[in-house]
């Protein structure tokens, strides 16, 4: 019996040295409408970054609040892999704040820097900040439910 894929892929990215890829395979998954994702982890701070492509923008040309939304929902995830807290299975978020303070360009990433706050046995407490250049677009925190042990 062949083991199942994983869903989602977390390797060294041969473009960004110093940067793994977070992507999924499975395209007709939401978190594939994102793209690839890369993730880089610099003291304490998790630096999580995305490409925005037409796809994502809103009429006024800008990237789509719920774009935005879900890309921070997958950073939260993708940070916490980075952090080395959470590996793969069925977590899931249990809340997410945001609170939108500036457009961001679809021509330019845009980058979710994100802290993890603190770590119990089965919860992950975070926050963040999306950035554009040296443009704050948006804060956020979140917290996220580590999988049950039997399904890790």
């Amino acid at each position: 019996m062949n083991p199942e894929p994983p869903k989602i892929v977390y390797e060294d990215d041969p473009g960004t040295p110093g940067w793994k890829r977070w992507s999924l395979p499975d395209p007709t998954l939401f978190n594939a409408f994102l793209g690839p994702i890369l993730v880089k982890v610099e003291d304490g701070i998790a630096r999580v970054r995305m490409q925005p492509a037409p796809r994502h923008a809103n009429l006024r040309g800008h990237v789509h609040g719920g774009a935005l939304s879900g890309f921070i929902d997958v950073a939260l995830f993708a940070a916490s892999r980075g952090f080395g807290v959470l590996q793969f299975g069925t977590a899931a978020t249990l809340d997410l704040s945001i609170q939108f303070i500036a457009g961001a360009s679809i021509e330019r990433p845009v980058e979710a820097r994100v802290e993890l706050l603190r770590e119990t046995g089965r919860l992950l407490f975070l926050r963040g900040l999306i950035v554009q250049d040296d443009a704050t677009v948006a804060s956020f925190s979140g917290t996220v439910r580590k999988p049950s042990p039997a399904a890790a």
